[in-house]
């Protein structure tokens, strides 16, 4: 072989090389699909904005062993065909190794794409049916092998607004309106509130099931749209049936307009949501009416005295160089979903290459990881080739307010029983 002949196979060599999925030269190809747009866009533009400023202080700070994330991020409008049809597009461009997404309908509507193409995705959504990799759940449909995502699902969370509720129903031991008399204790009545919709009804069987265990009366449900409207039936319907508690499976805007609706009405009953259902803006709109509300959170707080804390606000800065902006709690769990990402294709890319499958198998091996920089901020998570249950842990806090003022405490965290008949519910 001549000197040219030689230099012409090296040549070659670093081309292909350069070529390999997700590695084209010194980058490494993302998608991220946000909801700027459309019914829970007041919550997902928060989350996806946490993960945008989240991949740009990576970036900043040395990327995935010195590459560059290509990010392409497209506003899917919560439509789930919308993200079908952009999935497709990347496939045949783009051709991500991992896709950071966000809705219940359109991550399960891509859960058989993705497998086949061997893409990881990390949604905003938590449903519990994502938690099964192998398909061995009666709950699922279809394994999930490629799926994954931050904190506790939305199963979980809503068992430990349950069980909340039912330890606090008996340390109180007075009976609402209603309540059924049991013995010497009067049995309290739970419902479930929702729109008729993938995301809204993701936990209801597996929550509503826990609540029946634990002793509830469980009611019909009542549906409430995911977009705000004239809910005042609803709420008429609820104080009719003398529910003790409620939990409410929308996004916050929705569950504001209803919980304003009923207070005008009278409504009594606690109010119980997900971890999408509040944040710090919707206490702001709700006013009294969202005095008391209990809710899910993932993460730590914007301020809160961690040590994480000092990165989160450094990310911060991509968007907002002035550091002044608060962050609500879904900006840090979109954070903390991207920083699992990095720390995944950083080790995807020592052993191996930063291939699809590559990412999975280091998801599959982590053991209480907490991202690096995120200490105190995010939870533990631990995944393994069977189970993709990240966490377990659920932190319960209370909506205050007092003449215009607005605080939350933490008022209860579990740890729910990881039982091998909930995987996939």
């Amino acid at each position: 072989m001549t000197k040219s002949q030689t230099l012409g196979v090296l040549l070659a060599v670093v081309l292909t090389a350069g070529a390999l999925p997700g590695r084209a030269a010194d980058t490494v190809n993302v998608g991220q699909l946000v909801a700027q747009t459309g019914a829970t866009a007041q919550v997902a533009r928060v989350y996806g904005q946490g993960v945008a400023d989240a991949i740009s202080y990576f970036d900043a700070h040395g990327g995935i062993n010195g590459r560059t994330v290509k990010l392409e991020t497209v506003d899917y409008g919560y439509d789930p065909a919308k993200a079908i049809e952009t999935y497709k597009r990347w496939a045949d461009s783009l051709k991500p190794v991992a896709i950071l997404g966000w809705g219940t309908a359109d991550t399960e509507a891509l859960v058989d794409h993705v497998s086949k193409d061997a893409v990881v995705f990390m949604s905003g959504s938590s449903s519990g049916h994502l938690t099964d990799p192998t398909g061995r759940s009666p709950w699922t449909e279809k394994p999930a092998p490629y799926n994954f995502f931050y904190g506790p699902s939305y199963s979980d969370g809503c068992r430990a607004l349950v069980q909340w509720a039912a330890e606090q129903w008996k340390r109180t031991g007075t009976a609402a309106r209603g309540s059924t008399f049991l013995g010497d204790l009067y049995r309290p009545k739970f419902v479930y509130m929702g729109d008729n919709h993938p995301y809204s009804n993701a936990p209801k069987a597996a929550c509503t099931e826990y609540a029946r265990d634990l002793g509830f009366e469980v009611l019909p449900p009542v549906r409430y749209a995911l977009s705000p409207g004239d809910f005042s039936a609803q709420c008429e319907s609820l104080k009719q049936s003398g529910a003790n508690f409620a939990f409410l499976a929308n996004t916050a805007e929705s569950n504001v307009a209803l919980l304003k609706a009923c207070a005008e009405q009278g409504v009594s009953t606690q109010f119980l949501t997900n971890i999408y259902g509040w944040d710090e803006a919707s206490a702001k709109l709700a006013g009294d009416a969202g005095n008391g509300l209990v809710w899910v959170l993932s993460t730590a707080r914007w301020g809160d005295d961690v040590p994480g804390m000092a990165t989160v606000r450094a990310v911060s800065r991509m968007s907002d160089p002035t550091g002044q902006e608060y962050r609500p709690a879904h900006y840090i769990r979109g954070v903390c979903s991207a920083f699992l990402v990095r720390d995944a294709m950083t080790a995807a890319d020592k052993a191996g290459g930063v291939t699809g499958a590559n990412i999975k198998k280091a998801f599959e091996e982590m053991r209480d990881h907490v991202p690096a920089g995120l200490a105190g901020v995010c939870l533990p998570s631990t995944w393994t080739p069977t189970d993709h249950r990240g966490t377990t842990t659920v932190m319960l806090f209370r909506n205050e307010y007092n003449y215009g003022t607005v605080a939350a405490q933490q008022i209860y965290q579990t740890r729910i029983p990881l039982r091998p008949d909930w995987l996939g519910w």
